[in-house]
C-alpha cells in the first residue's frame, strides 16, 4: 500500500476501501476483482494501483488501521482491558461481521498477532497494560495465550452475531478468572 497522505491520495483509497466493503456485502470476498471495485469507484486502474497493489492489500490496510487504532487505545486508555476489547469489536461490528460471512476473520488474527508483541518490546512501560501482568515471565509466550483467548471469545461472539451483551460476557470472563486465579493449576488435569 502506498502510505501517501496527499489529499487526492486519501480520497482515492478511501473510495477504493468503501467500495471492497460494500460490495463485501453483495458478493462473496473471492468473486470480487480490482476490475469490479474500479468500476464501482469510476477511478481508473493506474489511480487503483498507485496506491494498493491487489485487493488483499485494501482489506490489509482496513484491519491494520482498526488494529492500530486499537493499540493506541489499549496503550493510552484508563479503561481496563477487556473494556477496550469489547469497545473496538462493538466499533468494528460491521468489519467483523463482514469478514465472518467472508471466512476472513482469521486476518485479524494474524494482524494482532504481528501488532501486539510490539507493544511489549516499543511502549513506554508505565503505559503497557501487560507489564503488571507479565512482569518477569516470558512475554511472548504470554502475549499468545491471551491474543489465543481473547480471539475465540470474539470469534464466537461474532459468530453468534455479536448479539450478547458485552458486558455479560466480560462479567463471565471475570468469574473465570477469579477462580482461576484461586486455584492451583493441576497437572493431571
Amino acid at each position: 500500500m502506498n502510505d501517501s497522505q496527499n489529499p487526492s491520495s486519501l480520497r482515492s483509497k478511501a473510495l477504493i476501501t468503501k467500495s471492497l466493503l460494500n460490495l463485501m456485502h453483495e458478493m462473496p470476498y473471492e468473486e470480487i476483482t480490482v476490475k469490479r471495485i474500479i468500476l464501482d469507484t469510476d477511478l481508473v486502474r493506474k489511480t487503483f494501483y498507485r496506491n494498493y497493489e491487489s485487493k488483499d492489500d485494501v482489506l490489509d490496510s482496513v484491519i491494520s488501521r482498526e488494529i492500530d487504532e486499537y493499540i493506541y487505545a489499549l496503550v493510552s486508555s484508563e479503561d481496563d482491558p477487556l473494556t477496550v476489547i469489547f469497545n473496538f469489536c462493538r466499533r468494528n461490528k460491521e468489519l467483523f461481521l463482514l469478514l465472518h460471512k467472508n471466512n476472513l476473520m482469521y486476518l485479524l488474527l494474524l494482524k494482532l498477532n504481528e501488532k501486539i508483541p510490539q507493544i511489549s518490546r516499543t511502549t513506554d512501560p508505565d503505559k503497557n497494560p501487560f507489564v503488571k501482568l507479565m512482569s518477569g515471565l516470558e512475554p511472548d509466550y504470554l502475549i499468545a495465550f491471551n491474543i489465543g483467548a481473547i480471539w475465540n471469545i470474539i470469534s464466537l461472539w461474532v459468530e453468534r452475531g455479536m448479539t450478547e451483551d458485552p458486558a455479560d460476557i466480560r462479567q463471565m470472563i471475570e468469574k473465570y478468572l477469579k477462580r482461576l486465579a484461586g486455584t492451583e493449576y493441576n497437572k493431571a488435569v
